[in-house]
Order: C-alpha cells, then structure tokens, then sequence
C-alpha cells in the first residue's frame, strides 16, 4: 500500500520560512518521481517542483530562487524548503510520486499517488 505522508506545514508572516517534509512507503522510492503541488481555496492544482531518481528538478516559474526540492532516499523523505514566502503562497501543499520513466512534465495527471495535504498559511 502507497502512503505519501506530508508534514511541516504551518503559519508563518510574508518573508519567512518553512520545510515541508513527506515520508512514502510502499514504493520503490529511489525509482520514484517525486513532485510537491498546491492548491488554494477556489483555485486548481498546480505545480510547485520535483524532482526525479536522478536528482533532476524542476520548478515551477513562481518560486525559483524561493523554494528548493530535495530528497533523501534512505530516509524515503521529499522536502521542499520555502523561503521568502508570499501571501499567494498559501495553500494545501501535496507530494505526488509517479515512477522516473514516466516522469515528464509538471502537472497533476502525470502523478498517480497523492499525499493528503498539508495545510501553508501566509500572512501579511
């Protein structure tokens, strides 16, 4: 059984930080695609980064420069430090997993696990 399990979310003021952190099981993780998505109240899912098997990423336009993905593949952990944060940040923040060769673009259809979220409030 696949589990995506995120964690590390929270309130914080515009400027500063988080870590978010998601633990899988019941895959072969370091073969894994791993991708963190958002979605804001009356919004669609979209796209933050990932990152495959071989350590590729790739971002997502509105937070180059701001978030960084990693991952540790002993511990089966996906990461994504957020700094800077902005107020249009705020969101349900989901990790995804699809395996590497079907890694491809960013966008919600091309994962097929899901975590349940984990809640980035951001205030100004």
């Amino acid at each position: 059984q696949v589990q995506l399990v995120e964690s590390g979310g929270g309130s914080v003021q515009a400027g500063g930080s988080l870590r978010l952190s998601c633990a899988a099981s019941g895959i072969p993780y370091s073969t894994y695609c791993m991708g963190w998505f958002r979605q804001a109240a009356g919004k669609e899912r979209e796209g933050v980064a990932m990152i495959n098997g071989g350590y590729g990423t790739t971002y997502a336009e509105h937070v180059k420069g701001r978030f960084t993905i990693s991952r540790d593949n002993a511990r089966k952990t996906l990461f994504l430090q957020m700094n800077s944060l902005k107020p249009e940040d705020a969101a349900l923040y989901y990790c995804a997993a699809v395996p590497s060769y079907s890694c491809s673009y960013l966008i919600p259809g091309n994962f097929g696990y899901w975590g349940q979220g984990t809640q980035v409030t951001v205030s100004s």
